[in-house]
């Protein structure tokens, strides 16, 4: 009965438009009132210890790196240097597009800020050289979705919190699935533009690719700090994403120099106004999960799932069904701390590794990401091209069957997550 309240609680409250980040505490707080022992105390309790968990730091601090690098042109120098790399490929101004995606991936940590820094550069300039706008569209829509991939990752920051797992073994885990990712993005790009002839740039001299390089450097190094420091025991994911903000303002304003001091204090609102959203989000799921395992729903679910003896294969295919569902219509840090105290044990009990289990749902909430009707990235891609939602949902369902494929290949191939971490020795 309590968990039947505490889910229709929730998803009524929804229906009737009410924020998804408040549906979860007040549907957490009836279910105390009305059917628990539990004190209502507890919940703010849990409240105050949400708010000071030492891993949520470290997103406010991406969200800032992110808002500093898109602000100081940091976007710009990428896609320059992607398409000296890559552009003289039949159809190389798109693959560049991939490649800027996953390198700015590899600085900000969220989907949606990759898409807008990126695509409102790239998409203009595909329609320039010939490429439709929808297909521009469809495929930087599409790759921005390595923004939570590829790290560093706000919503891997939001699993471990929920799981307690490790930040620094999720982000090396996401290396390896990424980087196919956009190969794969890649790859299939390469295919259609030799089918369709799509032009290529002129070869860049080797002395082009020096030139942009050396502009994008700085913010290439960025990725080296972020993943070297955390491999290297410098400093904590945490800590990691701390240096990251102060490392982006430092460029964007004395190396860069495309912002003035007097600038930074509009960045510095924009993120607190994104990390006081995101956290708000959090804080509430974070209720939600209080109740669930206060109330051992966790524990009874698991009993059921093992009494029923499905596989790890079976519940795998459970998991990706649901979370494929919930992802067209939450966000996806709220679907990872609704679910994941869930669907966390039964992995556990089944023998599957956490990690992967981390690695399955991020790539679950990327095609969330691109879904309707709530998918972010459809959103963001319709604000940067101008286009109607209904055209930029057209423009991108192609490039779903390229993701579902690959979740099934993530999905039952635990060694593209596991064989980084594992090699490095990662705990």
């Amino acid at each position: 009965m309590t968990i039947t309240f505490l889910f229709l609680a929730l998803f009524a409250l929804m229906f009737i438009g009410i924020p998804v980040a408040v549906s979860l505490g007040l549907s957490g707080a009836l279910t105390i009132l009305l059917f628990s022992n539990d004190s209502v105390r507890s919940l703010a309790i849990k409240l105050f210890e949400t708010s000071e968990h030492y891993t949520l730091m470290a997103i406010p601090f991406f969200l800032l790196a992110g808002a500093f690098m898109t602000t100081g042109g940091v976007a710009h120098r990428l896609i320059e240097f992607a398409n000296a790399c890559v552009g003289h490929i039949r159809g190389g101004l798109a693959i560049a597009a991939i490649l800027a995606c996953m390198l700015f991936a590899a600085l900000c940590g969220s989907s949606p800020a990759t898409v807008a820094a990126v695509g409102s550069i790239v998409i203009a300039g595909m329609v320039r050289s010939g490429y439709k706008r929808e297909f521009a569209a469809g495929i930087v829509c599409n790759a921005g979705t390595l923004g939570i991939l590829i790290p560093p990752s706000i919503v891997m920051v939001v699993y471990a919190t929920a799981t307690e797992s490790s930040v620094g073994k999720l982000f090396m885990a996401g290396v390896v699935p990424g980087l196919l990712l956009g190969l794969v993005l890649m790859v299939t790009i390469y295919i259609i533009a030799r089918i369709k002839n799509i032009p290529a740039l002129p070869r860049a001299s080797f002395k082009e690719v020096l030139r942009t390089g050396r502009r994008a450097i700085w913010g290439l190094m960025l990725i080296v700090i972020i993943l070297g420091g955390i491999y290297s025991g410098m400093f904590t994911p945490t800590e990691a994403a701390a240096v990251s903000a102060i490392y982006a303002a430092i460029v964007a304003v004395f190396v860069h120099k495309d912002m003035q001091l007097r600038q930074c204090h509009r960045v510095l609102i924009d993120a607190a106004k994104l990390s006081v959203v995101l956290m708000f989000i959090i804080a509430n799921a974070m209720l939600f999960a209080h109740v669930l395992t206060t109330e051992q729903i966790p524990q009874s679910i698991t009993r059921w799932v093992v009494d029923q003896g499905f596989s790890p294969m079976e519940f795998l295919i459970v998991v990706n069904i649901v979370l494929l569902i919930a992802g067209t219509f939450m966000e996806p840090s709220a679907i990872i701390l609704i679910l994941a105290p869930i669907l966390f044990p039964i992995a556990v009990q089944l023998g599957i590794d956490p990690i992967h289990l981390g690695i399955i749902m991020v790539v679950n909430m990327e095609i969330g990401l691109i879904t309707p009707p709530t998918g972010l990235n459809l959103f963001v891609t319709s604000a940067v091209t101008g286009m109607p939602l209904t055209t930029t949902i057209r423009a991108v369902s192609p490039w779903l069957l390229v993701m579902l494929a690959f979740l099934i290949l993530v999905t039952y191939v635990p060694y593209l997550s596991l064989a980084l971490p594992n090699w490095l020795g990662m705990t």
